[in-house]
């Protein structure tokens, strides 16, 4: 069945998109010879371990799931497509050698011990792994620590100060009017709406922590409604508008614990702007914690931004430096578009796993495998965004209770969703981008665990056209060794190059 010649036809071309529905089709029912539970032709050594203990009901939302948090519809993103692309760009440390740098591994944010209710938001707004500024700056701004961080736009300074406030924000006493904590000072206002936006997106589950922005070009005394009416825990504004409002006594900053300054520099370089910032920081209470983050930093901004502080935790990232993941071993086998499948089933026939997850690159390819590895009766469920909500959350249902031990999926689930028992995942096809990759790999070797990726590059070199540039599979895992800092491995004998200790445990 697996040897010799390929016994079924090919999948459909890998660069095919549906450009119109088609009538939506009931997985087949798994038959009893599929063996949901075991593999005992399929798979003769097959090993399971036990899943980590799961905690208990939580305490404050007992609509959460035992096993897994919330199992509700907003756990699976509703995609209008499958070629999903986010970007995930991560940092790493320099030190007094600017521009050295090495690898760095990175866990989860479940590292962080964060309040439940603020690791749900994260979780379910599909934040994985933190980025080196994440790493580095959140443990020690929790901890009360005056920051100054500099990294490159889009390595998720924001993330830092949003979490570390919403960590640490405090609910009002019982029978006390609402009051501010923190202010959040931005340069211009749609950065200020924007961040307002990032705070109500991750305090979910903390109604306690409310958000308001306050910004130039709508009438102060509209503002001054606002705050007479509830004073948000979080205030963000920029500095005129803010310095307006503190002047006139808008609302109390007695309580004020926390002062942030994003994109710092162009706070600072403005002498007029400088100013506003710095009779707002004089307004407040002598005792606060003082974050400040920029992408870009002269010394003399330095020295200026440390003036605000007291013994600040200065942390600096190489804009070059690269994101890698642990606890993974990673290969790619290289491999005709016809010997895809039954390569396929040699690794689901001999490799050990608890479950497995096969990324393919459309949803026609993605259920066209789905029908071939159940005719080899292999127990796999399909999941795509052409599938209606109640559909996928039953594959989702059944995968976290681990009743379906294969799932065949596009890029739907190639991020966001977690499932612990996953330790295999198999590019099918491969990732149409770097961080594409990144975030398929990231589906195995969960919290901490060990896990098992292969990478199937097609030697036919089909060409990915992408932003008026063309990849083949190779360039794309050219692509991912050089901008992640790794190794990937070729994979070209499974029974003598894979150990089961490197992506088992035990």
């Amino acid at each position: 069945m697996c040897g010799g010649t390929h016994p079924f036809p090919p999948l459909p071309p890998r660069c095919s998109r549906v450009s119109t529905p088609t009538t939506e089709r009931e997985l087949p029912q798994q038959e009893t010879e599929n063996r949901n539970i075991s593999f005992p032709r399929l798979i003769p050594h097959l090993h399971l371990t036990p899943s980590p203990p799961y905690p208990p009901t939580h305490p404050t939302f007992p609509h959460l799931c035992p096993l897994h948090g919330v199992i509700m519809s907003s756990d699976l993103a509703d995609f209008d497509g499958d070629d999903v692309r986010t970007t995930v760009v991560a940092a790493q440390p320099i030190g007094v050698g600017m521009g050295t740098h090495s690898a760095v591994a990175l866990g989860g944010f479940q590292d962080f011990c964060l309040k439940s209710e603020l690791a749900n938001a994260i979780r379910e707004n599909g934040f994985e792994h933190p980025s080196e500024v994440q790493h580095q700056a959140l443990p020690k701004a929790m901890l009360g620590a005056d920051i100054l961080a500099q990294a490159k736009s889009g390595m998720g300074k924001t993330a830092v100060f949003v979490f570390a406030l919403l960590e640490q924000v405090e609910k009002v006493p019982q029978g006390q009017k609402p009051y501010c904590q923190a202010v959040v000072l931005v340069h211009a206002r749609e950065l200020a709406y924007q961040i307002e936006q990032e705070f109500k997106r991750f305090s979910k589950y903390l109604p306690y922590a409310t958000t308001g922005v306050f910004f130039g070009g709508i009438p102060e005394d509209e503002n001054v409604k606002q705050l007479k009416k509830e004073v948000p825990a979080i205030i963000v504004g920029t500095p005129g508008r803010m310095k307006a409002l503190i002047q006139n006594k808008a609302f109390d900053t007695t309580h004020v614990k926390w002062f942030v300054v994003d994109e710092f520099d162009r706070c600072l370089e403005d002498i007029k702007m400088r100013r506003d910032v710095q009779e707002i920081f004089m307004k407040l209470p002598k005792e606060k914690q003082v974050m400040m983050f920029s992408a870009t930093m002269t010394d003399d901004l330095r020295d200026v931004a440390k003036k605000f502080m007291k013994d600040a935790t200065e942390i600096y990232v190489d804009q070059r430096a690269k994101l890698t993941l642990h606890g993974l071993a990673q290969f790619y086998m290289n491999v005709t578009e016809m010997e895809k499948t039954r390569r396929l089933a040699e690794i689901l026939d001999i490799v050990e796993f608890n479950q497995a997850i096969i990324f393919t690159s459309s949803v026609e390819r993605c259920e066209a495998l789905n029908r071939q590895l159940q005719q080899m009766k292999f127990p796999s469920q399909a999941v795509h965004s052409r599938m209606n909500q109640e559909e996928r959350l039953r594959v989702y249902e059944s995968c976290k209770v681990n009743n379906t031990r294969i799932m065949v999926a596009t890029d739907l689930f190639g991020r966001g969703v977690d499932f612990d028992r996953i330790n295999l995942v198999v590019q099918y096809d491969m990732a149409s981008e770097a961080d594409s990759y990144l975030h398929r790999v990231g589906r195995a070797g969960r919290f901490g665990t060990k896990g098992l990726t292969i990478a199937f590059i097609t030697t036919d070199e089909k060409e990915i056209k992408r932003e008026n540039r063309t990849y083949t599979d190779g360039g794309i895992m050219k692509e991912v060794q050089e901008r992640f800092e790794m190794k990937v491995e070729e994979l070209t004998d499974i029974h003598t190059q894979l150990n089961e200790n490197q992506y088992m445990n035990k």
